[in-house]
């Protein structure tokens, strides 16, 4: 359990702070001919910050240690669109059923939105009729739109995905990508918009090397949506998240349980794996209950963290609303001393980029 006693609200210009433009990754390791496990591992803990590879993270995990991994496979979320305002993209969101998906229409991978839509507008994604809805509440970037498959070759949105779209990129990725860049070691069930980016440099030696620590292994499932973009109100905890659908299995939940029982430590494989775990704990029995549905819990220094005792996932953004959850775990002066470091020995950021391992006890 990681708690914390902030007690004032937390002010946007906390989350900031000065990384250079040219400390972005912008194509996989793969291309250079190495290992994904061959990228930076800064391991941050009260002791200070040391600097590695991530081919030696079992060197810094204890047997009876159980990570907690994302089995969420990426899809290809980028479609290709045309309507009134001429060619543009699509790049899914979330499914909320029935061919119902929150979405983000947008000019280019490089361009952003909003674009000048309207309600009701319709667009087509090669012959699948598509209406704007409306846009997503206190997030205008994000629209609800409906897919209208009937009488077209493809039995669910996923299958049109398949077909015509690609992975979801952005300007600083110059280069496009086979879709298997996008997926991690332990990617099961095809869902998320964007790759749950922090187990990407798993390889089968790493966890071969895990195993033979004692290290377990499990996986929970949350389907990730777009990459969240700054906040934008002063005020952090009025940041607005959007709902993604997850789910923890009663075997998860045991093994979590049983874990924290035996005094072992839990580690998280991403950001996304601490919301499913946050979400799924029952604060009355203290415990992790098996849990599906979906969550937007938003986790900043007013809440405590009671599900992890540590975190893997890479670097990410000034005032992303992720350093909120990261200063939560191990306190805002751990993880501003630690992104110093990761600034002043040249590690890269975004979904290709390096790795922070994250245990605030030590």
């Amino acid at each position: 359990m990681i708690t914390n006693t902030l007690v004032n609200s937390m002010k946007l210009t906390e989350l900031n702070f000065d990384r250079p433009e040219e400390l972005v990754a912008r194509f996989p390791l793969e291309l250079q001919g190495k290992q994904r496990d061959a990228v930076k591992l800064l391991v941050s803990t009260p002791q200070g910050h040391h600097h590695t590879r991530f081919a030696t993270m079992s060197n810094f995990l204890d047997a009876g240690d159980l990570l907690v991994v994302n089995d969420s496979g990426t899809l290809p979320a980028s479609l290709p669109a045309s309507g009134r305002l001429g060619e543009f993209i699509l790049n899914l969101s979330t499914d909320y059923g029935d061919g119902l998906w929150a979405l983000e229409p947008r000019q280019s991978h490089s361009e952003p939105g909003s674009l000048p839509l309207y309600l009701s507008e319709i667009v087509k994604v090669d012959n699948t009729v598509v209406t704007l809805i409306a846009p997503y509440p206190n997030l205008p970037r994000l629209w609800f739109a409906k897919f209208h498959l009937e009488g077209t070759q493809d039995k669910s949105v996923q299958d049109l995905a398949t077909r015509v779209g690609k992975a979801i990129r952005y300007g600083y990725v110059e280069n496009e990508f086979d879709l298997t860049h996008y997926q991690t070691l332990f990617a099961e069930k095809t869902g998320s918009a964007e790759m749950p980016s922090a187990a990407r440099p798993f390889t089968p030696s790493v966890v071969e090397d895990l195993k033979a620590k004692g290290v377990v292994i499990a996986a929970i499932t949350l389907h990730t949506g777009v990459s969240s973009l700054e906040i934008e109100s002063d005020v952090v905890e009025d940041a607005v998240l959007y709902p993604e659908p997850f789910e923890v299995t009663e075997g998860v939940a045991e093994q979590i349980n049983t874990t924290r029982k035996a005094g072992r430590r839990i580690i998280a494989v991403g950001t996304t794996v601490v919301r499913a775990l946050e979400s799924a704990y029952h604060l009355k029995e203290n415990t992790v209950m098996a849990t599906k549905g979906f969550t937007k819990y938003f986790i900043h220094p007013q809440k405590t963290v009671r599900s992890i005792d540590g975190l893997i996932t890479g670097l990410h953004d000034p005032k992303a609303s992720h350093l909120a959850m990261l200063y939560t775990i191990a306190g805002k002066r751990l993880i501003q001393e630690a992104y110093q470091e990761a600034i002043a020995n040249q590690y890269l950021w975004h979904e290709f980029g390096d790795s922070h391992l994250i245990l605030p006890k030590g």
